[in-house]
């Protein structure tokens, strides 16, 4: 058979489009910034209408900070990205506060429901990364805020209670540093999600490293879009007092 054969303007061609195909590999591999250190542009605050005029995410001092401290009249408030993720690396440092007894977290492929149904409109549904300063252990464990679900799943319980005995003893490893101790001092947190499979690793610590195939991705999440994509959210749970600072926010798609 005749090999084919090109000329040098085909050849210029061809390498000009792979070029260009291995410029758009580079470019899905790039960590890049969610948080500008200005402002709260490319981020929404999601809550429901009783909530709206009330002000609990700032940004001070080229940090995103939550102050509910003297205020527990609330429901749940979320700081949520405006651009959905799937398969991702997520980056972030954290700061905790003693005199905050407050839960917060991170969660992620969540998706907001802006309805006005007394079911779950105004609920942001999606797995969650803990966050939580009194509960050292809780930290990185996953809990899915999903509507209908609302429990543990990593590890796999049937509701929100926990004890030190029912986490990962990887769980247990985690150590925080507090704003009181040392006002430099921050902690960090990383996702990681690559198909069902989901890790989270905390002050370099991996804590969580398990599949969700069958969980995340079953017809109730589908139906709230969540568990295979959709946004990044901070949470401020219902009720609590709660200040919690986060900076140098970044992510790679996978």
């Amino acid at each position: 058979m005749k090999s084919a054969s090109f000329s040098v303007t085909q050849k210029a061609f061809f390498a000009i489009i792979l070029a260009g195909i291995g410029l758009q590999g580079c470019k899905s591999q790039q960590w890049e910034s969610l948080f500008n250190g200005k402002d709260l542009e490319g981020w929404s605050v999601k809550c429901i209408p009783a909530d709206k005029g009330k002000v609990y995410w700032t940004v001070k001092e080229g940090v995103i900070e939550c102050n509910s401290l003297g205020d527990s009249d609330h429901n749940y408030v979320w700081l949520a990205s405006d651009r959905e993720f799937s398969d991702f690396h997520l980056k972030l440092q954290f700061q905790l506060f003693r005199e905050s007894g407050g839960n917060s977290g991170v969660q992620f492929r969540s998706s907001y429901d802006d309805s006005d149904t007394a079911s779950f409109g105004g609920w942001l549904s999606g797995p969650q990364a803990d966050i939580h300063g009194p509960l050292p252990f809780r930290n990185g464990l996953i809990y899915d805020e999903t509507a209908y679900v609302r429990r543990w799943i990593h590890p796999f319980l049937p509701d929100w209670n926990i004890t030190p005995g029912q986490a990962p003893e990887s769980a247990l490893l985690t150590r925080l540093v507090f704003f009181e101790d040392d006002p430099e001092a921050w902690n960090s947190l990383e996702i990681i999600c690559k198909g069902m499979r989901v890790e989270t690793w905390v002050n370099t610590n991996l804590v969580t490293d398990f599949d969700a195939t069958g969980i995340l991705d079953d017809e109730l999440h589908r139906t709230r879009d969540s568990g295979i994509s959709g946004c990044i959210a901070f949470q401020l749970h219902s009720n609590d007092e709660l200040k919690i600072r986060f900076k140098d926010i970044v992510i790679k798609e996978l």
